[in-house]
């Protein structure tokens, strides 16, 4: 039997949460359309929940192998397992497919986990982070990295101006915005998303080009001007 001749092989890597995983395994599915071979590298506890016809699932460890954060407890404590665990597993399944017909060619990462791009970097190959929150989400939140927004946005008189935006009052906004003290950690973790970014091969948005052109311009743009 032939084996099938693909036009690269990409590990697509979500991070382990219904909202994270769909999308992702839904972009996952349109590369495997388009003669891509397509993996989904996710945690050892999610596995059996995923499967769909043209497209692989492969395990990676976040360090708590049996339930992942309800094992863990502790947000800090996860993330930081995720990184060290993850790193390492997913290094060991890319240099798993190196000598077979199908090497890996490229990494999409959820934008979550900046670390999977050095993973990839660190292996030769191209990297692309995949964001799934919306791009004016994400446009906000880049913002408040670079230091051009700061905690905790005063808009008590007036709304929140951003080119390309209408102007955001306080209910507008990500909860993580109107209480930053709240979830320190997964604030780190969303503000992270951009602290590699330079070095990314493409960068993946789950939106609608119709629905949010002007912010995404302007993220664009800003993005190649930092």
């Amino acid at each position: 039997m032939e084996e099938t001749e693909y036009r690269g092989h990409v590990v697509v890597l979500p991070y382990p949460s219904q909202g994270h995983i769909n999308p992702l395994l839904q972009f996952a599915k349109r590369l495997a359309s388009k003669g891509v071979k397509a993996t989904i590298a996710t945690t050892r506890y999610t596995l059996k929940s995923i499967w769909t016809a043209n497209v692989g699932v492969e395990p990676i460890s976040d360090g708590f192998d049996e339930s992942g954060f309800a094992q863990a407890k502790n947000v800090d404590l996860f993330l930081k397992s995720f990184k060290a665990n993850g790193s390492r597993t997913l290094s060991e399944l890319i240099q798993k497919f190196q000598d077979s017909g199908s090497p890996v060619s490229c990494v999409v990462y959820d934008s979550f986990f900046p670390w999977a791009l050095d993973v990839a970097k660190q292996h030769g190959i191209y990297g692309a982070p995949f964001f799934t929150n919306s791009a004016t989400v994400s446009h906000i939140f880049c913002l408040i990295h670079h230091g051009k927004l700061s905690l905790p946005l005063k808009l008590e008189t007036t709304p929140l101006i951003i080119p390309g935006l209408p102007p955001l009052n306080f209910p507008d906004l990500p909860s993580f915005l109107k209480l930053p003290e709240s979830y320190p950690a997964y604030l780190a973790m969303k503000l992270s998303q951009f602290s590699n970014l330079d070095m990314a091969d493409w960068i993946f948005s789950n939106t609608f080009e119709e629905l949010e052109a002007e912010v995404c311009d302007q993220h664009h743009h800003y993005q190649l001007s930092c």
